[in-house]
């Protein structure tokens, strides 16, 4: 018979994962620390590679950098993106959450699930019948065009439909007792109950969005509307070819320094949303 896991079992294996998180971090973390160092790092110092960081920091990167790309136009850019996709999901998102959540109607299981297939879906096999889709609307090469592929999200109504069903029934029939319509229901009673998923969604497509890099690259051709990766994927050409490491760097820490800013200053709020939401 084998002995049951006595105290010292249960102290070592939580010792160990916390090391082996611990690891995990310190390697994700290396090439963010390498980005860092490099940024700030003096122009032809001869260390290129190295880890440790320069004795006399400079910004002299971050000047040059921001000279040689127009960086605000392509911040302005991703921000409208941005903001435009993420307004419209949360419309849709709430819509469609609450209708596979409350209403009842013949199929809704089969036809939630056949809406869920599109997370089974690998986006770049959608990359061609988008672009057409697109192309035959007009919108090629605009940011209307890059934006609307997103504005029905699986993963925003699945969210929504499993927040929405938390929500005690007995809410709704007083809200509808006293007059108050579907969209006055969703607006007063259950977007309210379910702020912490909605933020949680909003984090999950802002990050998504403001990285994004294919889909943008496949419809935009114009340099004025380009977001800030395919804005920062030509600057990053330009600067591999003098090999100005510290540039590149430079330029890559202001493409993510919104984000970084935003998850220093609102950390709490981000932590609390996903454990409210039950995001994993």
């Amino acid at each position: 018979m084998s002995a049951l896991p006595g105290p010292v079992t249960r102290e070592v294996t939580p010792r160990i994962a916390r090391w082996v998180v611990a690891g995990l971090a310190l390697v994700w973390a290396v090439p963010f620390w390498w980005m860092l160092v490099a940024a700030f790092r003096p122009a032809g110092s001869g260390a290129d590679a190295s880890l440790l960081p320069s004795l006399a920091p400079t910004l002299a990167n971050f000047a040059e950098a921001w000279a040689s790309a127009d960086f605000p136009l392509y911040f302005l850019n991703s921000l409208a993106l941005c903001a435009g996709i993420l307004a419209v999901q949360l419309v849709t998102a709430s819509l469609a959450g609450y209708v596979f959540a409350r209403l009842e109607f013949p199929g809704r299981g089969f036809l939630f699930g056949l809406f869920l297939v599109q997370l089974m879906l690998v986006p770049v096999v959608l990359l061609v019948p988008n672009l057409k889709t697109v192309a035959s609307l007009g919108l090629y090469d605009t940011l209307p065009g890059v934006m609307a592929p997103y504005f029905a999200t699986a993963f925003g109504t699945f969210l929504m439909r499993q927040s929405f069903r938390e929500v005690p029934r007995e809410l709704e029939d007083a809200a509808l007792i006293d007059g108050a319509g579907w969209w006055a229901r969703i607006r007063h009673v259950y977007l309210p109950l379910t702020k912490p998923a909605l933020v949680a969604f909003s984090i999950v497509s802002v990050t998504s969005h403001w990285n994004e890099f294919l889909w943008p690259l496949m419809v935009i051709n114009s340099p004025d509307k380009r977001p800030l990766t395919l804005g920062l994927a030509s600057f990053t050409l330009s600067a591999e070819g003098m090999q100005a490491w510290g540039l590149i760097a430079a330029g890559t820490f202001l493409v993510s320094l919104p984000l970084l800013a935003a998850f220093l200053i609102f950390q709490r709020r981000f932590v609390n949303s996903f454990l409210a939401s039950g995001i994993k």
